[in-house]
This record gives structure tokens, sequence and C-alpha cells, in this order.
């Protein structure tokens, strides 16, 4: 993307900051709030045709972007084209993680991201636990140093996923390009959290990067834990699933190590085709969450979008 687009694009977690009450008492999970707007508002979306291929040649004309069903008058239309990408990844730490070899599979996961990196990418690790978040690696191209890094993850404490997602420093999306994702591999329980899951939505409504969570379970962790198994086997795909429809990424869920390559694959078929539209809120109309849409010419396409952004009334 050009520069105008990474100049433009604000911090994922600088967003999330925003969206959360500033008295939260100390030690104690931030609560959301209703009354947050926006300056910008940028629309990441990736297109696919029906065989899931990615589609890399429409123009400003074919994309018509709709708010609460109506046309919105943008006025920033970009496209990245196998372009470099910064991932932001967020690594679940906590003890649920050793059960079902799920932290090998995570490791397994980001060698495979590595193993595909283009010139221009750059990666930073977060390691969560205990409702914390922790820095492992800043921005860096250094594969080694973020394999180095991971190996040296050891499970422990419960999973606070949703207070971690909300504590995210807004430093986390520092990478150098404009195209940018959050990787998130975690076995999706969250069995510690202060905030609840409709809190934790309202945070997602003002996310302005895409989030691909890859869910690791174990083998033959699905449907009732059998005898002697607990909750912490399984996977909770519904908490995945709804990250990545308000965010406009995509879900992967993997088991073996063989499948993760493929998880990876598309991951990346998304990110490296990715576009870009965006506008600037009007300041009119009450600060409410407005549903976004896509609207493409020609045959049918698959679309992934942020679901909607939290704000005044969009231009028409």
């Amino acid at each position: 993307m050009r520069s105008q687009t990474a100049a433009l694009l604000p911090l994922f977690f600088s967003t999330l900051l925003r969206a959360q009450s500033p008295t939260a008492p100390a030690g104690e999970a931030p609560r959301t709030t209703a009354a947050v707007s926006v300056g910008y508002v940028l629309v990441p979306f990736v297109v696919a045709d029906v065989k899931g291929r990615p589609v890399r040649d429409l123009k400003k004309k074919d994309v018509t972007l709709l708010c609460d069903g109506l046309p919105v008058a943008t006025d920033l239309f970009d496209h990245s084209d196998d372009g470099p990408v910064s991932f932001a990844i967020l690594l679940d730490g906590s003890g649920s993680m050793g059960l079902g070899r799920k932290m090998e599979g995570a490791r397994a996961a980001l060698r495979a991201l590595l193993s595909r990196r283009l010139p221009g990418d750059d990666y930073a690790l977060y390691v969560f636990s205990q409702g914390e978040a922790r820095e492992a690696v800043p921005f860096t191209n250094d594969a080694a140093r973020l394999t180095q890094a991971l190996q040296a993850v050891t499970p422990f404490g419960k999973t606070a996923l949703f207070d971690a997602i909300a504590k995210m420093p807004d430093k986390s999306l520092f990478g150098k390009n404009g195209a940018r994702a959050i990787l998130l591999l975690t076995d999706g329980i969250d069995n510690a959290s202060k905030l609840t899951e409709a809190e934790l939505t309202t945070i997602l409504e003002g996310v302005e990067v895409p989030v691909y969570p890859l869910g690791l379970r174990a083998s033959n962790a699905v449907g009732t834990p059998p005898p002697g198994l607990t909750k912490e086997s399984l996977l909770n795909l519904d908490v995945l699933g709804h990250i990545a429809r308000m965010s406009g990424g995509r879900v992967g869920i993997v088991t073996e190590p063989d499948e993760l390559e493929g998880a990876v694959r598309d991951i990346e078929k998304d990110l490296r085709s990715q576009y870009l539209v965006g506008f600037t809120p009007t300041g009119a109309g009450t600060v409410r969450y407005h549903r976004l849409a896509l609207r493409i010419s020609g045959r049918p396409k698959v679309i992934r979008v942020r679901a909607g952004y939290r704000g005044t009334d969009p231009p028409r």
C-alpha cells in the first residue's frame, strides 16, 4: 500500500484503549463505554471468487461501501497486491495451552508463517496469561529472534482472554507496513476474565485491523469432553468466530501439524491481496454502532470486511 495508507491507518489497540473507561480501578479490567467516536474510519476488506481465489483487479468504481444499508461517500481506496505485511502475533501462554500439545501446535504455526515471509514483512510477539499481555519481541524482521522467544514460553496460569485483548498496549501495531493484521494463537478458552463477552463485543466494534484467530485444539477434542478430561481440552469456536467476524478476519482451526501450512496459507492469501476504503464521519447524529457491508460489481464473490464502526453518521 502507499505511504498515505500507512500514515492513515490507526493502531489497532489504540482504538481498543479509546473504547475503555479511563476510571477503572487499578488491578481491574477496564469497562467499556458506548460513548466513543472515531475521527476516521478505515475499512480493510478481502474479496475472493467462488473458488476462494483472491480477486486482485477491483477498481474504485467496482466497490460500494454500505453503512446501515445506504451508500457511503468514501475518500480513500487502496490495494495491496503481494506487498509486505506487519503481523502482530498474540500468543495464549496460559496453562490450558499445555494440554493436548497445543503450545507445540502454536510453535509449528509460527514456523509455517515465518517460512513464507516476503521481503519487508515484520512481526511482533505478545504473550498473554493471567489477564496480562507482555511484549516478548517488538516488531522485527529477524525470524530467529521470534522462534527463540516462542520456544521460551512455558504455559502457566488461567486464561483471561477478553481482559488480555483489552489491555494490549497501543504499540502492538508499530509495524512499518500499511497492510496489517492480528494473528491470535489460542485455544479460545476464557476462564478468568473480568470483562464479559458483551463488553468484549463493544471493544471489537472499534477494531479497524482484521483479526485472524488460529484455533489450536488437542486431537479428538471435539464436543463433550471424554471421561477424565475437562473443558480445558476443547476449543471455544463461538468466541473465535465472533472475533473474526467483527474485525473482518477469518478463523483457522488446526489439530495436526500437517494442517498448519494450509491455515497459514489461507491467512496470507487474504493479507497479500487486501483492499482498503475509508471515510470521515460527519459529526452529525448520535454516537452509535453502524453496520458496514460491501457491494461488489460483477459475479457473486466472497467478502470479508469488518462488521461496523462506532461513531457519528457517515457521509452520503
